[in-house]
């Protein structure tokens, strides 16, 4: 998969800007605050409808303006042109300039497999922010998987509005019934998803992790209430759990509660895993998904790495090179070329920016 064009208007610093990139390394370099992340942040956001670095759309828009528009012709098979426009709190997705109405329908139609140094999230924060960024990267390779995420979600919200409107002594039973089955059929589902995921993700990890320098066992540790239980035994769980629910207005179990922990050599990394293998673990982790891609699309995503290389030295950064392939479109955001080697850098599409504008050359 690569993205040839990409056409900016009113995004992020860039009132109008129009590139056209090599199939293999991109390479873009700048003084910070320049603006290099605006433009892979463009490139995940066409793909994911949504920013890696803020929840707000609204200051993705350059100022004095309310629109930006994002716009990129990607080859897979063939190519396609996409378009994401947010105009006056819309969001407007399009393939080929026909209106797609359902994001469930739009994600997943190009791929991106980001790394960027807030993406230790994956080890330090809390279950929540994890299984917002495994959401975002299982939708990639399931568009199904965000339409059982919405429906889960709102009968969740249904139950728990009507938990916090009872009390044990006048609760509807029927009711919550009808709403329990449909929740654990959708929670089943997710479960299933996650797991083959994270399944698939330990296939790999330990090999890359190993092949960049990390030392022992390394996988992804998947922690859900729902296990591998039944339908019918988790409708048990739930009815044993009815009276805690109702005291705290909130359902206390399913699969908004799922956790994925990293481990090393069965010990959990958050705890014991020092900065460096942290950062190894999580690059590994990505490079594995570029894997799980490549098996189930027959074809690899387009890989981004903004500002990995900051904290990294030039040994670790040519372990990571290393194992890139070439059929991979790369795109590199960094403020110095002198950590990536001339080897690498041979035949790269540099896009060099500054105060004055983006100046384009060939290394050669």
């Amino acid at each position: 998969m690569e993205i040839t064009t990409l056409k900016l208007i009113n995004f992020r610093n860039f009132e109008k800007l129009e590139l056209n990139f090599s199939t293999q390394k991109n390479i873009i370099i700048g003084n910070n605050g320049i603006g290099k992340t605006n433009i892979v942040e463009a490139i995940f956001v066409l793909a994911l409808t949504k920013s890696f670095r803020t929840n707000n759309d609204e200051v993705l828009i350059n100022k004095n303006n309310n629109l930006f528009k994002v716009e990129a012709n990607v080859k897979s098979s063939f190519v396609n042109n996409y378009k994401l426009i947010y105009q006056d709190g819309i969001k407007t997705v399009k393939i080929n300039n026909k209106k797609i109405n359902k994001y469930s329908d739009y994600i997943s139609n190009i791929n991106v497999v980001l790394f960027s140094l807030n993406d230790l999230k994956w080890i330090k924060d809390t279950p929540n922010t994890k299984r917002k960024l495994i959401n975002l990267e299982i939708s990639q390779f399931d568009n199904n998987y965000i339409t059982y995420l919405n429906y889960y979600n709102k009968l969740l919200k249904q139950r728990n509005v009507y938990l916090k409107s009872i009390n044990e002594f006048n609760v509807n039973l029927d009711y919550l019934d009808i709403i329990d089955k449909q929740l654990i059929n959708y929670g089943i589902k997710i479960r299933d998803i996650r797991k083959k995921f994270v399944d698939d993700i330990n296939k790999e990890i330990t090999t890359i992790y190993n092949v960049l320098g990390g030392i022992g066992n390394l996988s992804l540790d998947y922690k859900t209430e729902y296990d591998m239980m039944s339908f019918d035994e988790i409708v048990k769980l739930i009815k044993k759990g009815i009276k805690k629910d109702i005291i705290f207005g909130s359902t206390q179990c399913g699969i908004h509660h799922d956790d994925f922990i990293f481990m090393i050599n069965d010990i959990e990394m958050k705890e014991y895993g020092s900065e460096g293998q942290q950062k190894n673990s999580i690059i590994a982790f990505k490079l594995a998904e570029m894997e799980i891609f490549n098996k189930r699309n027959n074809e690899y995503p387009i890989l981004v790495l903004d500002d990995l290389f900051s904290e990294l030295d030039v040994g670790k950064i040519e372990k990571i090179l290393k194992y890139i392939k070439p059929e991979i479109q790369t795109f590199i955001t960094t403020t110095d070329l002198k950590k990536i080697k001339k080897a690498y850098l041979k035949n790269s599409k540099i896009f060099k920016l500054s105060k004055n504008g983006i100046k384009e050359e060939i290394y050669e």
